[in-house]
């Protein structure tokens, strides 16, 4: 009677185990891409600088036929696929102030994690229509950040911030930011939210430190 090799039959039996260990490598493989865009609700804000968030969530749905329409966690959502990921895109309705409130509410659902979270944000210390990625950071004075920073108890979540600094000083910030777009600002803005809508993929596809080199150069024409 030929006897087993007791080490190969110790191999064949870890096979499965093997195999097991390699699909649980990634622990956010199952989580969707929660992708989150700043502003404020109702038409007086619809084409305001501070509604940027807004206006590159709503590009990625149209570009995805993706309606964001659900209402969940004073937010309005839609479900999408983005580079062959499953991606939600968020639209708090609860002013910029207290964005945080509507997202820390969504990510208490075990199928998301701050993780894959993404924050789109305008930014008026950054050069009009400048894209600016990032792992985490400082709010830096917006106030949609600060509430989400927060309420989250963390800064380490991405952020994408689209820059809108005036081309000359203003003396009121709040209202600046408020104000509609330009002639010349809106003129850029399909470019803009091209650029923003190819970074967030960027995201999704490469990760973080490679969407970031690959977009933290680029400005949209003048």
């Amino acid at each position: 009677m030929v006897k087993k090799h007791p080490l190969k039959a110790e191999t064949r039996s870890n096979v499965p185990a093997t195999l097991a260990l390699h699909i649980r490598m990634d622990p956010l493989a199952d989580k969707n891409w929660l992708i989150v865009g700043l502003g404020n609700p109702g038409l007086a804000y619809e084409r305001t600088r501070h509604n940027l968030g807004f206006m590159l969530v709503d590009q990625l749905a149209l570009k995805t036929q993706t309606q964001v329409k659900r209402d969940e966690c004073r937010s309005l959502i839609g479900r999408s696929q983005i580079e062959n990921q499953m991606a939600e895109l968020v639209k708090p309705q609860t002013f910029m102030n207290l964005s945080g409130e509507a997202v820390s509410c969504l990510l208490k659902k075990p199928e998301r994690s701050v993780e894959k979270l993404i924050v789109i944000s305008d930014d008026i210390a950054i050069p009009f229509g400048t894209i600016r990625l990032r792992p985490k950071g400082s709010h830096g004075g917006q106030n949609g950040l600060r509430s989400i920073i927060d309420c989250l108890k963390t800064s380490d979540f991405i952020r994408l911030r689209i820059g809108i600094m005036p081309e000359h000083q203003v003396g009121d910030t709040a209202k600046f930011v408020l104000e509609n777009f330009s002639k010349n600002e809106a003129a850029l803005l399909d470019e803009i939210l091209k650029n923003g809508a190819d970074a967030v993929k960027f995201v999704i596809r490469n990760g973080i430190e490679q969407a970031m080199n690959l977009t933290n150069r680029s400005e949209p024409s003048a």
